[in-house]
């Protein structure tokens, strides 16, 4: 495996020494009481298993297929949210920043910015977002091939910042479908970071239903085991309390009930994967 850089965000170490590490959380902040029930669920997780943990949530959503689509509660009242929820669970917090201007304000409340996968090649956004010394995301754009995300990491990395992950979430195949293709793992690896895996973005149907994306969730279990055999170093789910409920990605965001088990089932692969590269090793 390639020798990857090696951060700390907040008390979680990427990559996580021995077990997969998630990013999981709601698709947007639609008010305190969901996301504290959200948080407190994957601490809760976290107390029992030990798995580590980066809370993820949108203040906003930029990018929706059709102009009535929810976009948020208000940009301060979500980020202070977020803020509550690493403040009260002691859990590194990430979310989305869609221009340049944004940077700076989510910077104060989160520990991780995160740059959709639309704007991976947005120059200026990179480089804020790297220059504001957090750990930086990159979602890989489904019109980018896995190598290209070396240019998209030097945007970041030429401010000096060195903390950056790289998401795989599919690639366009025709119209309102996304592919994944596993190979874009190890060699998203091979430019140094470590590499996520998006399990629930790469199920949509992209503007599939009548102004909004469709999704498959019901294959969320094998793509996120075969991301595992093929080495990632973290998974990224969206997790909601009532799915079918949410005003954000309802056809591909995960049930919190069914989240426990799921994350179960993942991290033992995971153990039985690196017991058996272990042994190789020997």
């Amino acid at each position: 495996m390639e020798k990857l850089q090696k951060f700390s965000v907040g008390a979680v170490t990427v990559p996580a020494e021995t077990s997969l590490f998630f990013i999981a959380g709601p698709c947007v902040i639609e008010g305190r009481k969901m996301a504290l029930e959200v948080a407190s669920g994957l601490h809760a997780i976290h107390e029992s298993d030990g798995v580590p943990f980066i809370f993820k949530g949108s203040y906003r959503k930029a990018n929706r297929t059709s102009v009535s689509s929810f976009t948020g509660i208000g940009d301060v009242a979500a980020l202070e949210i977020l803020g509550e929820v690493r403040d009260r669970f002691n859990i590194p917090v990430l979310t989305d920043v869609h221009e340049v201007r944004e940077v700076e304000l989510a910077a104060q409340y989160v520990d991780v910015l995160q740059i959709p996968a639309f704007l991976s090649r947005q120059s200026d956004l990179l480089t804020a977002a790297g220059m504001s010394g957090l750990c930086v995301n990159i979602k890989k754009g489904q019109f980018m091939a896995p190598e290209d995300m070396a240019m998209a990491a030097e945007k970041v990395t030429r401010t000096g910042n060195a903390r950056l992950m790289l998401t795989e979430r599919g690639t366009f195949f025709g119209y309102h479908n996304l592919v994944v293709d596993f190979r874009g793992i190890p060699k998203m690896q091979s430019i140094g970071y470590p590499v996520v895996y998006d399990a629930t973005h790469s199920l949509q149907l992209p503007s599939a239903e009548k102004g909004a994306s469709g999704g498959e969730r019901e294959y969320l279990l094998p793509m996120a085991r075969a991301a595992v055999a093929a080495g990632v170093n973290g998974l990224f789910f969206e997790v909601h309390p009532d799915p079918d409920r949410a005003m954000s990605d309802a056809a591909t965001q995960v049930a919190l009930k069914d989240f426990p088990e799921i994350v179960r089932q993942l991290s033992k692969l995971h153990a039985c994967m690196q017991s058996e590269f272990q042994a190789q090793s020997r």
